[in-house]
C-alpha cells in the first residue's frame, strides 16, 4: 500500500510539474514573408502588437471551405481592434489552385501560398484545417486542428486582446 502511495504521489508530481512547465514556456511563431494573389507581402514579423490567427487551409478541404464565412465576419469585426488573419493555402497547385477559388469566394483577409518547410515549421502540420493563434508578443498561444468555429475564433481571440 505504501508503495502505491508513493508511486501516486510521484505520478501526481510530474503530472503538477509538466503542466507547470507547459504553461510557462511559450513557443515563438515561426515568421514568413509570403506573397498573397495581388502581389503583397505579407511578414508575420511585422504583425508585432496584433493578435494573428494564422489558417492552414487548402481549397479542396470541406471543413476549410466551411470555417472561411466565419472567419470573414471576425476579421470584419476584429481587424480594428487589432487582429490579423491570414490563410495559408497548402493546395499543391499553389495559386492555379487558390486564383480561381478566391474569384468564386472572396475573403477578405490576406490569403498566401504555403510550403512545405512552412508546414514543418510550424510542427509539422499533418492536418487541415489547423489554425494558429498568435499573441501580440508574437507567441503561439493557441493551436487548433480541425474546423473552428466563430464562436471558438471569437473566445480565444477575446482571451488575447
Amino acid at each position: 500500500m505504501r508503495t502505491a502511495l508513493s508511486f501516486l504521489l510521484v505520478i501526481g508530481l510530474t503530472v503538477l510539474f509538466v503542466e507547470a512547465s507547459v504553461g510557462q514556456t511559450k513557443k515563438k511563431a515561426p515568421t514568413f514573408a509570403l506573397q498573397d494573389a495581388n502581389g503583397k507581402v505579407f511578414d508575420l514579423s511585422k504583425q508585432r502588437g496584433k493578435v494573428v490567427v494564422v489558417n492552414f487551409w487548402a481549397t479542396w478541404c470541406g471543413p476549410c471551405r466551411r470555417e472561411i464565412p466565419d472567419f470573414i465576419e471576425v476579421y470584419k469585426e476584429y481587424k480594428s481592434k487589432g487582429v490579423e488573419i491570414v490563410g495559408i493555402s497548402l493546395d499543391n497547385g499553389g495559386w492555379d489552385d487558390v486564383r480561381p477559388y478566391l474569384q468564386k469566394t472572396p475573403i477578405n483577409y490576406p490569403i498566401v501560398i504555403g510550403n512545405e518547410k512552412l508546414a514543418m515549421a510550424y510542427g509539422n502540420i499533418n492536418a487541415i484545417p489547423t489554425t494558429f493563434i498568435i499573441d501580440k508578443q508574437g507567441n503561439i498561444a493557441d493551436q487548433h486542428v480541425g474546423l473552428m468555429t466563430k464562436k471558438q475564433l471569437e473566445a480565444k481571440i477575446k482571451e488575447l486582446l
